[in-house]
């Protein structure tokens, strides 16, 4: 048996947290694709970068490696699953005003293609189909780098916005 080791580092989460209430979610997507607020310290945790966003869209880009892998040799189902939920959940963040939150509420998942060290670069593609005032619909696409779908997923998502009178920030 030979050892492996991967070791990383992560930014303060709280930072974006804070900025989330006081900048559109559009906004606070844009400084982390910029490098100037720290991104989530799961992808950090699981190597994957949010390099584009715009209102109701964003992609993500993953590199798979073999501590992404299952015990069969492939990329875990979980990988795939925080991906597209971080798809949709950042899709839906970047159609919100400052101080509005939101939470899946469900993940429907479709495992289509699997994933190995040979599949190279993916990214994930998440689109906002719904918003409304309580609620938001929210796909994703896992792709290939010849754009061959590998996993899909649909979500519901709770947007959570402040009480009347609830001091913002």
């Amino acid at each position: 048996m030979t050892d492996r080791m991967r070791t990383f580092a992560w930014g303060d989460p709280m930072e974006t947290a804070t900025a989330a209430r006081t900048a559109a979610g559009l906004d606070v997507l844009r400084a982390v694709v910029a490098g100037e607020l720290p991104g989530p310290p799961i992808a950090d945790t699981l190597g994957f970068d949010l390099i584009e966003v715009e209102p109701g869209r964003v992609v993500f880009a993953f590199e798979p490696a073999e501590y992404h892998y299952n015990p069969i040799g492939s990329v875990h189902g979980g990988v795939y699953a925080t991906l597209l939920d971080s798809a949709t959940g950042c899709a839906v963040h970047s159609m919100l005003p400052a101080g509005v939150g939101y939470t899946s509420l469900d993940l429907t998942v479709k495992f289509l293609r699997a994933i190995t060290l040979d599949t190279g670069r993916v990214t994930c593609v998440g689109t906002v189909t719904h918003l409304g005032g309580r609620t938001a619909l929210a796909e994703a696409r896992l792709l290939d780098a010849d754009e061959r779908l590998l996993g899909t997923a649909s979500s519901s998502i709770l947007v959570i916005r402040p009480q009347p009178g609830t001091q913002v920030g």
